[in-house]
């Protein structure tokens, strides 16, 4: 007799929680049911909040605890982010807590807003007693990600975080944000709420806002009107909802949603009724006169989990690189409501 799925996640629960990361292939072959049918249970279990996908496995919410490996308790790991990036400031706290919590001294590099910043620094890092690093690259464009290969030979265990490589990066570690999934959530929040007309307004200087505007360009193409444009305050994005008829925005980020808000309201637009707005990023949108509808990618999580991976490889060298992709959220409130056809 056939297994109700029910009673098949919640074994798939128990196996996770008593291992901390389970390979698909293997859930599929203890269960005796295909890969398949394990992939739709644990892509349900991620949505319902009660496990993390990653690339072909299954993790615990709560890392099952594992003694930390001798070097790792007397070496230090560097700890690299771009300077004034809020978004990655958090990633860099999950982080840290991990590390410290382990025992781990963290050894924390600012890199400036200059062009081959990072490299330099990762190498000075390294020249100290250093076993690991753990690095968010700034990226602004591809042809700077395709200049930094050197990462994928630092010497030591090395996570990216938030950053999904490609090229010669590929098979390197990294934990990041399913922006694919934020910008599914963005814009099916909008369309269930009866909105075709949206226009994304979304930088073009980093890989999360070039991650959005691909997945916008396929997840909107059945609406009516679905437009990107950039978000820098030249752009002229209330002109541009008013020659579009747009009823709905999605802004990358926070900042420039609020901005927009005020700016809807200088010209008699009120939002939500006339204009719904959505930020991506959720960093300070719930603060606005009007708090933000928002998809909140897990950045203090991409953090921790990012640590926790790094301590994996710190205690197996050999263990096979990982790429872990963790489920943004979305965060209703004041600023989207129903369209109303007048």
């Amino acid at each position: 007799m056939r297994e109700p799925s029910d009673t098949r996640r919640q074994r798939i629960l128990a196996v996770v929680a008593s291992r901390g990361t389970v390979k698909v292939s293997d859930l599929a072959s203890e269960l005796d049911v295909s890969i398949v049918t394990i992939r739709r249970d644990v892509e349900e279990l991620a949505r319902l909040g009660r496990l993390r996908r990653g690339h072909g496995v299954a993790r615990s919410l709560t890392p099952v605890e594992q003694p930390v490996p001798a070097k790792a308790a007397n070496g230090a790991v560097a700890l690299v982010v771009p300077e004034r990036h809020t978004y990655l400031y958090e990633t860099m706290n999950g982080a840290r807590k991990v590390l410290e919590e382990a025992g781990v001294r963290v050894v924390l590099h600012i890199a400036p807003q200059v062009k081959g910043a990072e490299q330099p620094i990762v190498e000075r890092a390294l020249q100290e007693p250093v076993q690991g690093l753990l690095i968010a690259p700034r990226w602004r464009t591809h042809e700077e990600e395709r200049a930094d290969g050197w990462l994928a030979e630092t010497g030591v265990p090395t996570v990216l975080m938030e950053r999904r490589p490609s090229g010669r990066l590929r098979a390197m570690n990294s934990v990041c944000s399913d922006h694919w999934y934020g910008m599914h959530l963005a814009v099916q929040h909008l369309t269930d709420l009866g909105h075709r007309r949206i226009v994304l307004a979304a930088r073009d200087d980093s890989p999360t806002a070039r991650a959005l505007r691909a997945a916008f360009r396929e997840i909107s193409k059945d609406l009516e009107d679905a437009i990107t444009v950039g978000s820098s305050p030249d752009t002229g994005l209330v002109g541009i909802l008013r020659a579009h008829r747009a009823t709905a925005t999605i802004l990358h980020g926070d900042v420039d949603a609020l901005m927009l808000v005020q700016q809807l309201a200088e010209a008699g637009i009120k939002v939500p009724e006339r204009c719904s707005v959505v930020a991506y990023d959720d960093v300070v949108a719930a603060l606005g006169s009007i708090p933000l509808t928002a998809v909140a990618p897990p950045k203090t999580e991409v953090g921790r989990v990012a640590a926790q991976l790094l301590l994996q490889q710190l205690s197996s060298p050999a263990q096979t690189a990982e790429r872990i992709e963790l489920l943004p959220e979305l965060k209703i409130r004041s600023s989207t409501e129903r369209l109303t056809v007048s």
